[in-house]
């Protein structure tokens, strides 16, 4: 408590009375923030790296013995991966999903997603695989990509093996998660020696670090989890770069005008229904800084903001599943990617959870402890992927 005190930034938060149980939202939120404290001054005193702390938190309860499923550790390609099998015999090949974590790339493990992969897997009767890709800061920008991609190429190549479909495989991921399966998708549009992806699954993803002033960034720059602060700090530190730069990027000073000309057409309030703007307000003209923008090159790279790829590739992606959340600073980046993807003839799946909220799936399968709002992006996500 004395390490916390020291601490002078007083809780931010902002627990919208229409989000999911907001008493039990501002609970967890303030046990959060206390955390995040703590982990930042055990750093400051040389004791533990910051992230150590948030991870085993996340790594949550172990999950008990499924009679249900068949469940091993395995290795693709070096990357660390579980997989879940139904015992029930099939008569035919099963689907495959392949989930991919979320946690900024910082934190999240397959043990932190284990209820989820395991509910996907029962109730929709695929073969789930959980990709363990290795974590920032430890392994550098874009192992993570790199990894997830090679983990899904692997899959691609042996689905067969482990009784599925290779013409019936889903790529999921939620937050950055979300960004990584975009990306894997999007690198894989052009490849012709491997088996296309069949759909994506994009649960309230992280798909551009250009504009930190969109509507949803405003309305909910300091809602539970995930504030807007907090996102580019997350980005910095994925990225391994000075989080003292977090104040001109929110503030847009990293875009040089050529490029905010170039990608206004998908990066921009207009794309963005009022019905999703209600007290918005245009953010001030601000000064570009040549030495912030070369120094997070990174940012306009489509493996970091997908919004950005081209649309040779965005034509050639698969059926999309998107689903944002109404109290999420990132909602807005869901609903200009599902409007990129359909001004490009993708067939999109939009499901808006009104009062959902970033990170709401991690709560997933903890009874009393969860949200209805993590059953109802759960229960989204199997419908879809039940489809196909």
């Amino acid at each position: 408590m004395v390490l916390i005190a020291t601490d002078h930034n007083p809780f931010k938060e902002e627990i919208p009375p229409d989000a999911d149980q907001p008493a039990k939202l501002h609970f967890y939120h303030r046990m959060y923030t206390l955390m995040e404290i703590l982990a930042k001054n055990l750093n400051h005193l040389g004791i533990l790296e910051e992230h150590t702390i948030t991870r085993l938190i996340m790594d949550g309860l172990p999950a008990w013995w499924d009679s249900q499923l068949s469940i091993k550790d395995l290795h693709f390609d070096g990357v660390p991966m579980r997989i879940y099998q139904p015992r029930k015999p099939s008569a035919s090949k099963r689907r495959g999903v392949l989930f991919i974590h979320g946690g900024c790339g910082i934190f999240g493990s397959i043990r932190s997603y284990e209820r989820i992969c395991r509910y996907i897997a029962r109730k929709s009767d695929s073969v789930v695989v959980s990709v363990g890709y290795h974590l920032a800061p430890e392994h550098k920008y874009p192992a993570q990509t790199l990894e997830c991609l090679t983990a899904t190429v692997h899959f691609l190549r042996t689905a067969e093996t482990h009784g599925v479909d290779p013409a019936r495989v889903i790529v999921c991921g939620d937050s950055v998660g979300g960004t990584f399966a975009a990306c894997v998708c999007q690198e894989l549009v052009r490849r012709t020696d491997i088996p296309k992806i069949r759909a994506q699954v994009l649960i309230y993803p992280f798909l551009q670090a250009l504009n930190f002033n969109l509507p949803s960034h405003q309305k909910n720059a300091a809602t539970a989890f995930l504030s807007r602060e907090r996102t580019v700090h997350f980005i910095l530190k994925y990225l391994n770069k000075d989080c003292s730069l977090k104040e001109p990027i929110l503030a847009g000073s990293h875009v040089p005008e050529s490029i905010n000309l170039k990608y206004r057409k998908w990066i921009n309030p207009d794309l963005i229904l009022d019905m999703f703007k209600l007290g918005y307000k245009p953010p001030l003209p601000t000064l570009f800084l040549s030495q912030v923008h070369e120094e997070v090159q990174e940012l306009f790279e489509p493996r970091v903001s997908p919004l950005l790829a081209e649309d040779a590739v965005v034509c050639g992606l698969p059926d999309t599943c998107i689903v944002t959340c109404e109290h999420d600073v990132l909602r807005d980046e869901g609903l200009l990617y599902k409007k990129r993807l359909e001004d490009n003839n993708v067939h999109v799946t939009w499901h808006h959870v009104e009062k959902g909220f970033h990170g709401a799936l991690g709560f997933f399968g903890y009874g009393i402890f969860s949200f209805p709002s993590s059953s109802t992006i759960m229960n989204h996500v199997v419908n879809f992927i039940k489809g196909y």
